[in-house]
């Protein structure tokens, strides 16, 4: 199943009998990858509804995920990170943290998006800080690949090129001479505003 599609909280016990939530949650992701994304959402607001009801925190974090998910594919970003906030409160309450990192990356999409820069970069700073002490490189330069492009469309041009050059000598560190360099070139294109 693809990154984006995957349950955020992925430890729930298998029951006797599916529950209305879990059936109605199931069908909800396959409809969404059949495509039908209004039809999927009203399953996954049912399998949230009846989560809601069971108590079940896992069930309603994976559903608010999945309608997050769809929210912010129709641009509603103002609701797509509320569900994504109530996802994040629950991952954080189960120190979730694969699932926080998940949800932090939607969250500073749809910031960006809505021209909430600050908050974005305070996001794509804290999955960082988070990739560097798992000490997870590809995590770490990935993050802040998107920081950089966030930077330039902020009209940060200084801050791009710096996070670029970063980028480049967590390449250089690994001996990864191809990339290092591509990263410099990008790095010295963004100061001279040639992209």
């Amino acid at each position: 199943m693809d990154e984006e599609n995957k349950d955020m909280v992925t430890n729930q016990e298998p029951s006797e009998a599916e529950d209305p939530g879990q059936a109605d949650y199931n069908k909800g992701k396959e409809l969404r990858a059949a495509g039908d994304e209004v039809q999927a959402a009203s399953f996954f607001h049912n399998a949230l509804v009846g989560f809601e009801q069971n108590g079940n925190d896992q069930g309603v974090a994976n559903a608010s995920d999945q309608l997050g998910d769809i929210c912010a594919v129709r641009q509603n970003h103002e609701k797509a990170i509320a569900h994504y906030q109530r996802a994040y409160a629950i991952c954080d309450k189960k120190n979730d943290m694969f699932s926080l990192i998940a949800l932090q990356k939607k969250m500073g999409v749809s910031q960006k998006a809505l021209k909430q820069f600050d908050e974005a970069v305070k996001i794509y700073l804290n999955v960082i800080d988070i990739y560097a002490g798992y000490n997870n490189p590809a995590g770490t330069v990935n993050a802040m690949e998107e920081l950089a492009k966030l930077y330039l469309e902020m009209g940060e041009r200084q801050k791009s090129a710096d996070t670029y050059r970063t980028i480049a000598s967590i390449h250089k560190n690994f001996k990864h001479n191809i990339q290092a360099q591509e990263f410099m070139d990008k790095a010295v294109q963004v100061e001279q505003d040639a992209i």
